[in-house]
């Protein structure tokens, strides 16, 4: 609902003289502020492109985390061989902070291939996300204002608002007499809420961001369209209505579709709040397609000054659904039941490349056992296994709400496929999606994953990419540790052996595993005493203490360094990946804020990934 681009807007009367009316061109205007923002997004990427060009110096990088893909036969995998000299026992007695045995074991160790020749060590390039000088403000800018809600996203958000307060106040008879100003302010950002709701986010793919971590610029842009809409259609309804020109407007074509496209814009709106989202996301998503699919045409019609914004906009849903389709794929995959861990463990054997640890698919289900609708639903679970390993993808789906429930109990009634309980079933696979962006895990000195419940998938992944680039020489991480809670201990039993093998295969970087569990046994405790002979592998009960064990790793990385080992001259920082809820992630944000600076610079800073469950 507005008036002509390019004429004036009367300004109220005051004390009998009018002021002066704004003859500034609104949709010109609004074009150059958004200019602007797009020369700050520009200005950003470039802060990030040495981080970028870093990791895709090698160019296997070019084709990983992209495609899902099958590779005709993995390469062998290198292996250790050890001299007399390098054999290693480490007990409680004799394992130290930093065991000299387990250094002399790597010394005494050498990397060879299939045949037998030996392997040179490569290290990956590290480029820090904060340079030395800007450590410091590190821990402000991530420090926690909400759940899951950092100063440093909200001091971004208070920049974008600033851009758009300006062209509200500037060559303007103000909000409330200009409404054509508000309704092109509203508009121009529209394209944003698309880009910021893509998976294939343009611009996230720049500046090596996944689509969730962006989210928020979808919600707060999407505010901003709802308010400058109302505003400017609200305020022209109101000023018909004063002047009993309501009913003679509102016949005309240009209203009508303006009037529509506001209801929908509202539509969009209420049911994407909080409560709708999380309890009924079915309501949340149709009203979001039956919304946009009113709005777009609506607008088209409204005025066709709209329709580059529309066009772009457009573009962007058109590539990201464009994209979406190349990385679908159809497959049958065998699904099979883990009572223990109460979880769905899901092989796709024709799959075994392509995605980078840390990264997650979205599963589709085509069976009639998932209910009614349940084969088009369509959930995000991390891929556990390793991209180049001869178990090909595998999913670990934790039974947690009726779709999971109903694919455990599918699971169940299955019979026996290559050699285990289970049954076929064709899958849709969407991704990869997320993951570590720009980061590479294996370029930093070391490693530590907190993981939550079944965020222990993302954590294994990782875990086991690091050791085979640590085996192929490709990796710089001197430490590895791994925090997982749980609430029933008996939730390590299926994962024990594997932990013990990741520990032993680890001959250059030492590996250390804590599990806490934070409900008490049923019955007789799953292990018995001897279970735990090293403090490479520990289970306690309770919460683990984020800040000391955090400093603990910091004191174990400097000192492995000064033992000896990779790459001794320098420290490449500490990486800190955290898979689980959002309270989980707020509260290793919080104990990395209790280190000292001077600690963080002994261990070359400590960076931050997080991969938090929620909506």
């Amino acid at each position: 609902m507005s008036t002509p681009i390019n004429s004036t807007v009367p300004a109220p009367a005051s004390s009998g003289a009018s002021a002066p009316a704004s003859t500034t061109d609104a949709s010109a205007f609004v074009l150059h502020v958004n200019y602007f923002i797009l020369a700050l997004a520009a200005t950003f990427w470039l802060c990030r492109l040495p981080r970028a060009l870093a990791r895709l110096w090698q160019f296997s990088e070019w084709t990983t985390g992209h495609i899902l893909r099958h590779v005709p036969r993995p390469p062998p995998a290198p292996t250790v061989v050890m001299s007399s000299r390098g054999a290693y026992l480490a007990t409680k007695e004799l394992d130290s902070e930093v065991s000299h045995t387990a250094a002399s074991r790597a010394r005494h160790a050498r990397r060879v291939d299939a045949k037998g020749a030996p392997i040179h060590v490569s290290y990956p390039p590290h480029v820090a996300t904060t340079m030395p000088l800007l450590r410091p403000l590190a821990a402000p800018l991530s420090t926690r204002i909400a759940p899951g809600f950092t100063f440093a996203q909200f001091m971004v958000l208070i920049v974008y608002i600033s851009v758009l307060v300006y062209p509200t106040s500037v060559a303007t008879a103000g909000p409330f007499v200009d409404l054509d100003r508000a309704g092109w302010i509203a508009l121009s950002q529209l394209p944003l809420v698309i880009l910021f709701a893509s998976k294939n986010n343009v611009l996230g793919m720049l500046i090596g961001s996944s689509y969730e971590s962006l989210s928020f610029l979808h919600r707060f842009a999407a505010r901003v369209v709802i308010i400058g809409c109302n505003a400017h259609g609200l305020g022209y309804i109101f000023k018909w209505s004063q002047a009993g020109e309501f009913q003679a407007k509102i016949r005309q074509p240009a209203y009508v579709n303006a009037l529509l496209a506001l209801t929908a814009v509202n539509l969009i709106f209420i049911f994407s709040t909080a409560f709708f989202r999380s309890k009924y996301y079915r309501i949340f998503l149709s009203t979001h397609i039956t919304g946009f699919s009113i709005l777009f045409p609506a607008l088209w019609f409204h005025k066709p000054a709209l329709h580059p914004y529309i066009y772009v906009a457009l573009g962007f849903y058109g590539l990201d659904h464009l994209l979406r389709l190349v990385k679908t794929r159809v497959y049958t995959a065998i699904v099979r039941p883990l009572p223990d861990m109460g979880v769905t463990r899901i092989e796709v054997p024709q799959l075994n490349a392509g995605w980078r640890a840390g990264q997650h698919v979205r599963l589709r289900v085509l069976s009639g056992a998932m209910g009614l609708t349940g084969w088009a639903e369509s959930h995000p679970f991390t891929i556990a296994s390793v991209s180049g390993s001869d178990e090909g993808l595998v999913l670990m789906v934790k039974k947690s709400g009726d779709w999971t429930t109903r694919l455990f109990d599918f699971a169940k009634t299955g019979g026996y496929v290559d050699a285990g309980v289970g049954r076929n079933v064709n899958v849709v696979l969407e991704g990869p999606y997320g993951g570590p962006g720009h980061a590479m895990f294996h370029s930093y000195s070391a490693a530590v994953f907190v993981a939550g419940g079944s965020g222990i998938t993302f954590a294994m992944a990782a875990i086991q990419e690091l050791i085979a680039q640590d085996l192929r020489g490709h990796s710089r991480v001197r430490l590895i540790e791994l925090i997982w809670t749980v609430q029933d201990p008996a939730a390590l039993l299926p994962l024990y052996p594997l932990f013990n093998s990741l520990i032993e295969r680890s001959v250059f970087t030492r590996v250390r595993i804590a599990v806490f569990y934070t409900r008490a046994p049923i019955g007789k405790f799953p292990f018995a005493e001897t279970a735990f002979p090293t403090t490479n592998l520990q289970m306690a009960p309770g919460r683990p203490r984020l800040a000391t064990m955090l400093e603990n790793s910091i004191s174990r990385t400097v000192k492995l360094g000064a033992a000896g080992g990779k790459d001794e001259e320098r420290m490449s920082g500490m990486l800190v990946a955290v898979c689980g809820p959002t309270g989980l992630a707020d509260g290793v944000a919080e104990a990395i804020a209790k280190i000292e600076p001077l600690r963080r610079d002994q261990v070359g800073g400590v960076e931050v990934h997080t991969e938090a469950f929620g909506f």
